[in-house]
């Protein structure tokens, strides 16, 4: 019988994606920085290009229907933002 990915198998893939820099593996472009879109306003569509990485280096994610996978902020009192990756429901927090 072939092992079934769970939902937790994908959370702790995206957490280890989110947690691991860009090029953190060597000859490998796999990691985020999600450091980088708190910076920037997503109207700039770096929020697409975002999911799209986050796609690209964890293909479990690819099963998934399109609007399963999202990337957000919200901001906290008094000067801080929160970007939050949501998942089929599971959200990441990052600050």
């Amino acid at each position: 019988m072939k092992p079934t990915i769970t939902a937790q198998d994908i959370q702790a893939m995206v957490s280890h994606w989110l947690s691991t820099p860009p090029n953190g593996y060597l000859g490998s472009n796999y990691g985020a920085d999600p450091q980088s879109l708190l910076q920037n306003p997503m109207a700039a569509g770096i929020g697409d290009a975002f999911i799209g990485k986050m796609r690209e280096d964890v293909p479990a994610l690819d099963a998934m229907q399109a609007d399963a996978v999202n990337v957000f902020y919200v901001d906290a009192l008094p000067d801080r933002r929160e970007l939050i990756v949501d998942v089929a429901g599971w959200q990441e927090r990052l600050s």
